[in-house]
């Protein structure tokens, strides 16, 4: 189940042989998230706020995705912007963050929540278009009520949203490195500065946290083991959308029983396919199978020896990837 407040309606303009290429998606971070689990092969239930025109197109979108959605009626409108990527890198020609959600959205938002984590087991909270849409103490609260009920709680968010989640003790953290220098817990993207802030992390509440670190490996820390994460590095389309796959490919495995570590392996070949495609939160599943056989976990107290990355075999992950 995903936690996804405010979805954003896309407009992203290409180029094809001189002539615009227009594409209309819905988008934002849990929807991504979503897209990539559905490629999976995962079943998929989103909570969100759906307001004015914008939300109403969006709700369909989603929807014709598969997705099983647990939707809102908000005032006002949802998030939007256009972009144009007809020179190969994003333009903005036009943005709105939607309105600040109600008192009574956020109260039929948690209701929804709760209801659909507890179905689930394994929860996504992801963030908002804009800041001050979601109280970061209902982040605290739903991590905290969704824990206390056996649910895995999973989240990729920066700020005081980051803040409220650890206070309520989830399972996995994931974040950038920039995202962790953002918040003050490192001077400095350095591979000694984000480890200190990774412990930082789970002292502040979180299990087990992962790093990514753009074209280097990402660190994981899981019961006081700290790992780098590598993965054959490929031609980059499009970075964005890349971690979102990672969390997504993780909630694939946590959600079938898997291991922290085969959920890691998979979420890299996931965000690692990811890169290589235009679509955001898209990939092959077949693809992304192969693609897990070549990571690989390697602990830093000694690098001299690799761990296998997958604990099951090609097949074993191929069905699990199918059942999640």
């Amino acid at each position: 189940m995903i936690f996804a407040p405010s979805p954003v309606l896309t407009v992203t303009v290409e180029d094809i042989k001189g002539t615009a290429d227009i594409h209309i998606h819905a988008g934002g971070q849990g929807v991504w998230q979503a897209r990539m689990l559905g490629a999976l092969g995962a079943t998929v239930t989103m909570c969100a706020v759906f307001s004015g025109e914008t939300g109403r197109v969006l709700r369909h979108l989603i929807t014709d995705e598969g997705v099983r959605v647990l939707p809102v009626a908000g005032q006002g409108s949802s998030g939007a912007y256009l972009h144009d990527r007809r020179g190969g890198e994003r333009h903005v020609l036009a943005e709105s963050p939607g309105d600040r959600l109600t008192r009574h959205e956020l109260d039929e938002l948690y209701g929804l929540t709760l209801q659909a984590g507890m179905e689930a087991g394994t929860v996504i909270l992801s963030g908002t278009s804009r800041e001050d849409s979601v109280p970061a103490d209902m982040y605290r609260r739903l991590t905290a009520d969704l824990g206390a009920a056996g649910c895995t709680v999973i989240a990729d968010l920066a700020g005081e949203r980051l803040n409220g989640v650890l206070a309520g003790k989830p399972a996995v953290i994931k974040m950038s490195d920039g995202e962790v220098v953002g918040s003050g817990r490192a001077a400095a993207a350095e591979t000694g500065q984000i480890i200190k802030a990774m412990h930082t992390l789970v002292r502040e509440g979180a299990s087990s946290v992962i790093i990514t670190r753009a074209h280097l490996p990402s660190l994981f820390l899981h019961e006081g083991s700290l790992s780098e994460i590598h993965v054959p590095e490929f031609q980059t389309v499009d970075t964005s959308g890349a971690g979102d796959s990672l969390t997504a490919g993780m909630a694939a495995v946590l959600a079938d029983h898997g291991t922290l570590h085969e959920a890691v392996v998979l979420g890299t070949a996931a965000g690692a396919q990811n890169v290589t495609r235009h679509g955001l939160g898209t990939g092959e599943a077949a693809a992304i199978v192969e693609l897990a056989k070549l990571v690989r976990i390697v602990p830093l107290d000694d690098t001299s020896e690799e761990e296998p990355a997958q604990q099951m075999s090609p097949d074993e992950l191929a069905r699990k990837v199918r059942e999640a």
